[in-house]
């Protein structure tokens, strides 16, 4: 087989295992639905109203501007020292077990049905309003490895909850890199460097950059660099879980 005709395959590979999901969500809709993480009745999402309570919700008091808990949410030292390019940032929960999980089998198992449930969570710690959502973001290479961008799925359901325009092809991913969740956190932002370009006039308005997980804010650093080039005089950070500092 050529390399075209693998490359196709791959690609038609891909659509079929997104229109294949999109079926079986629709399939899952008309039955009895159960819970995923304890397998009882969950009829309106895919977590019971007890599991989804029991999700490890990002605590009142933190940085207003990078999420991170700080003592009496006030603006930690990191930003203090270094602000980043974004103004801010709004979380549903920490990156801790059990959300943890139910992220990667959204990513990595296709699991699409989750991205209502994330986008249902955020929507709901929302703390500033914008103009414009535009979600992170991906690959090339990811995107057809994927069939899908998880950021963009997550980004839908915000925008139709909120009535907030959603701007999925604003930007683009130009430079494929090494998996930030591979490198050292100090690595990251060298690795992101130049990897974004904003196609979009954004002057004068208010972004929302939507993703899964923030870790070192390093990816939505870069990509607010690319969007203040573009005009933009805010940009807010909502994404499903932050991840908090290790050791």
């Amino acid at each position: 087989m050529s390399f075209a005709s693998s490359a196709i395959t791959g690609s038609l590979s891909n659509w079929r295992r997104l229109i294949l999901n999109n079926c079986a969500q629709i399939v899952h809709a008309a039955l009895p639905q159960h819970c995923l993480l304890c397998n009882a009745a969950a009829p309106a999402q895919a977590l019971c109203a007890d599991c989804y309570a029991e999700l490890p919700w990002l605590p009142d008091a933190h940085c207003p501007q990078c999420a991170l808990p700080t003592h009496h949410g006030r603006l930690c030292g990191t930003c203090l020292a270094h602000p980043p390019r974004f103004s801010a940032v709004s979380a549903a929960f920490t990156y801790d077990w059990p959300l943890a999980p139910l992220i990667h089998h959204y990513k990595y198992a296709g699991n699409l049905a989750l991205a209502r449930l994330f986008a249902r969570a955020l929507t709901s710690q929302l703390a500033g309003s914008v103009d414009l959502i535009i979600p992170m973001p991906l690959a090339p290479r990811r995107l057809r490895e994927r069939g899908f961008n998880q950021a963009l799925e997550i980004a839908r359901h915000v925008s139709r909850t909120t009535g907030i325009e959603l701007a999925a092809a604003a930007c683009r991913r130009v430079r494929e890199a090494a998996p930030q969740a591979a490198l050292p956190w100090e690595e990251r932002a060298k690795n992101i460097r130049g990897a974004f370009v904003c196609d979009m006039d954004l002057t004068g308005r208010r972004v929302a950059v939507i993703d899964d997980v923030l870790t070192t804010g390093a990816t939505l650093n870069e990509l607010a660099r690319n969007l203040r080039k573009g005009g933009a005089i805010e940009i807010q950070g909502w994404v499903v879980a932050r991840t908090l500092k290790q050791d």
